[in-house]
């Protein structure tokens, strides 16, 4: 790859201003910033105030408040499918990566640079994100990895780099930090150091966003999550935006201790890692989700989507939300929620949120067909019997056969 002339450089303001040097040095491009704020809960602008000390242009720093976009865009149509990798993880940081992709690609035409910098280290699944969001999006633009191309083969390293070099490093980023984390609003994600041995409990000082459930209210909280074609729209009866929405949740998740993972999950590339995840909002969500597809989303339509789930989750973890089959399964998980409008009441209480009422006017339930007193006419029970005589037809044919065989 030839030297890059001028490089847009996803950025945080912590450890990769390195970067920013780096390739300074090692090609001496010019060098633009973005910095998103996903929700992440961090004052963003020390990160231009950095950016500029190693003489980055002032309009070459872009900071972007893209949070109503990550929710909207990104979030709620994953969460139209119920999303889970491996079951268990609400993809938090998988999400943000296509965005932070999208938006450096695009202030690379902006700004006519001819590559794009990340700071993901060659270990992780975030590079492969990256990098396929860009390509995806212009397969002609270069992408710079410095963790796979400079000797800096530690974070310990970088840090006596950035040091040696006069940047300055916030304190939690000299060494004593025993984890590393990345937030967004969806989620925190902590890894590393103190939770590299998969056999000891995380100590309670790695959670930031929720309380210990034994901490929470002795008193349960009720709310109500209103929902118009699979997106959330209001609570207890206030419109929000999607943004919004998710900030509310995450408050009242975090105060009732919900949403705590510990995970050791199965990478990309190859290697098993354990994560401690918080997602207080998104785990609301997804309970209150689930609750009004139970009353609107035929069976039929409701099982074919939870058979896909598991695949559309493992696209989204692998980096190719931009890709024709992911774009495909959304279209069949968004044509499945034309009907999922209506409100979920739910109980937070204890690292629990459970639904306990739903209704709708797109409801497929019919009390007259399920009521165990007279339901005058509206189901002849008398149709089970050739129902289950055709259903155990072939069954029976089965064993009469395997009778015979073993005679």
């Amino acid at each position: 790859m030839s030297a890059p002339k001028k490089v847009v450089l996803a950025y945080s303001g912590g450890l990769d201003t390195s970067i920013i040097l780096w390739l300074q040095t090692e090609y001496g491009c010019e060098v633009v910033t973005f910095t998103a704020d996903l929700g992440q809960g961090e004052e963003l602008e020390p990160a231009r105030a950095k950016a500029e000390l190693l003489g980055i242009k002032p309009e070459n720093i872009y900071i972007e408040d893209v949070r109503e976009e990550f929710v909207r865009d990104f979030v709620f149509p994953m969460f139209r499918a119920n999303a889970l990798y491996e079951g268990l993880y609400l993809l938090g940081t998988s999400i943000a990566r296509p965005l932070i992709s999208k938006r450096l690609v695009e202030i690379a035409a902006e700004t006519g640079a001819d590559a794009v910098a990340h700071g993901a280290t060659g270990k992780g699944n975030d590079q492969v994100r990256f990098e396929l969001s860009a390509y995806a999006l212009n397969p002609e633009i270069k992408v710079i990895a410095p963790w796979r191309l400079w000797d800096l083969t530690s974070r310990t390293k970088l840090i006596e780099f950035a040091e040696t070099n006069q940047i300055p490093i916030a304190k939690d980023k000299r060494g004593e930090a025993p984890f590393s984390v990345d937030a967004n609003l969806l989620h925190t994600s902590s890894e590393g150091k103190a939770l590299e041995n998969p056999a000891e409990q995380a100590p309670e000082y790695v959670y930031q966003r929720t309380v210990s459930p034994e901490d929470a209210p002795d008193t349960p909280e009720y709310i109500e999550v209103s929902f118009e074609r699979g997106d959330a729209t209001a609570i207890n009866g206030e419109a929000m935006s999607p943004a919004t929405i998710l900030t509310k949740l995450n408050e009242l998740g975090g105060k009732h201790g919900i949403g705590r993972l510990d995970f050791v999950e199965n990478r990309f590339v190859g290697m098993k890692s354990r994560g401690i995840y918080e997602t207080p909002g998104g785990t609301v969500l997804l309970e209150a989700h689930r609750g009004i597809e139970q009353i609107t989303l035929d069976a039929g339509a409701g099982h074919l989507k939870d058979s896909i789930m598991p695949r559309y989750a493992e696209l989204i973890y692998n980096g190719f939300w931009f890709s024709p089959e992911r774009e495909m399964l959304q279209a069949l998980i968004d044509k499945s929620q034309e009907h999922v409008t209506g409100t979920v009441r739910l109980k937070l209480y204890k690292g629990l949120a459970t639904c306990v009422g739903r209704w709708s006017d797109h409801s497929l339930y019919s009390e007259a067909h399920v009521t165990f007193e007279d339901d005058a006419g509206a189901y002849d029970q008398k149709d089970a019997q050739g129902f289950i005589r055709l259903n155990a037809l072939r069954l029976k044919l089965i064993a009469t056969r395997n009778r015979r065989v073993k005679a």
